[in-house]
């Protein structure tokens, strides 16, 4: 009885039971990739029927978003901070999406998300947002106007565009990172749209 009214009542939702899915999906995402994340293999994992994911989320695509938007998926190491010196943050910033390229694991992690980005639209905007895209390099980006350190007219949208691609196209290329590659792009990218002083 309590089965058949949980039924009926599929929009009701479960907070333990999308919590462990959406562990299950973080862990064998980071394992075995997009490619190779199956439905089947996260309902066992989780310990729930795959009727209640496709209840959730009609696409594998729209699970990882939803684990994009949690924090599941990505290191916090992502973080672009400001320290107040933009150069020095922005190489600090690449440096370490570089360093998650070269650790076991790091670059299949990206290039599974970028593969996921491309089946669903949600996941390629919450994969920029994840890498700063609209949120915290656009504000650092605009402190460093505010600052004098990046000219008024700078394209900020395309400079924060500029970095995270560069970085989406080593994972793809699977080019080694070497030393100074960070300080070099930063300086690539920033180019005449530093300030004056």
């Amino acid at each position: 009885m309590n089965v058949m009214t949980g039924r009926r009542r599929g929009a009701v939702r479960s907070e333990a039971a999308r919590r462990a899915i959406l562990s299950a999906t973080a862990r064998l995402f980071a394992q075995a990739g997009y490619d190779n994340l199956a439905m089947e293999r996260i309902a066992a994992e989780a310990g729930v029927g795959k009727q209640t994911i496709y209840r959730w989320w009609p696409s594998k695509g729209e699970l990882v978003a939803e684990c994009l938007l949690e924090g599941m998926l990505l290191p916090q190491r992502f973080a672009l901070t400001d320290t107040g010196d933009l150069r020095a943050d922005l190489v600090d910033w690449i440096q370490r999406l570089f360093d998650i390229l070269s650790e076991p694991g790091g670059e299949g992690l990206l290039r599974s998300l970028i593969a996921a980005a491309t089946e669903n639209a949600d996941v390629g905007r919450r994969l920029r947002d994840s890498l700063g895209g609209t949120s915290s390099i656009a504000v650092r980006l605009a402190s460093a106007v505010a600052s004098s350190q990046l000219r008024a007219d700078a394209p900020l949208q395309e400079v924060g565009e500029a970095l995270i691609g560069a970085v989406l196209v080593r994972a793809l290329g699977r080019v080694p990172v070497a030393e100074g590659d960070a300080a070099r792009l930063v300086d690539a990218v920033l180019g005449n749209s530093l300030g004056g002083g």
